[in-house]
């Protein structure tokens, strides 16, 4: 019988109760791009869990799903969403897998129905200006 080996320094309860921490709503990430849509003019729905991925925001009457996503999480390939942690990799490598697909299908479904979906990244955020003028160029 093989042994398996976990590098991972909590146990299951406690890598539990790190993991819901993690926060799946209001990031900060989110509340800058709120923000930012607000200082526009734009008026928006939040998190509409009857359409396809529960999108972050919504402007239905242009039929936009804003989806603001954090680069590790999601899999972005900037250098914050390549880093492969060291210690539980197979556990983070499918994870990352998982909510890629995720992410594409709510897209695809998204689609189907006539919506436009983007992504704002997480790593986008440091560049305000370039994310004011695209934002502002999907809201026309």
């Amino acid at each position: 019988m093989e042994s398996r080996i976990s590098t991972d320094v909590f146990t299951p309860e406690q890598r539990s109760t790190v993991m819901r921490a993690v926060p799946a709503k209001n990031s900060t990430p989110e509340l800058k791009v709120r923000k930012l849509l607000t200082h526009l003019g734009a008026r928006y729905r939040l998190h509409r869990r009857d359409l396809p991925g529960s999108p972050d925001i919504v402007f239905s009457g242009r039929r936009l799903a804003l989806f603001v996503h954090g680069c590790f999480w999601h899999g972005h390939d900037c250098v914050r969403g390549a880093r492969v942690p060291k210690s539980n990799t197979g556990y983070w490598l499918a994870k990352v897998a998982r909510n890629r697909l995720r992410d594409a299908a709510a897209v695809e479904a998204l689609t189907a129905l006539g919506w436009r979906a983007e992504a704002v990244w997480e790593c986008e955020l440091k560049d305000m200006p370039a994310v004011t003028e695209r934002l502002a160029l999907l809201m026309r």
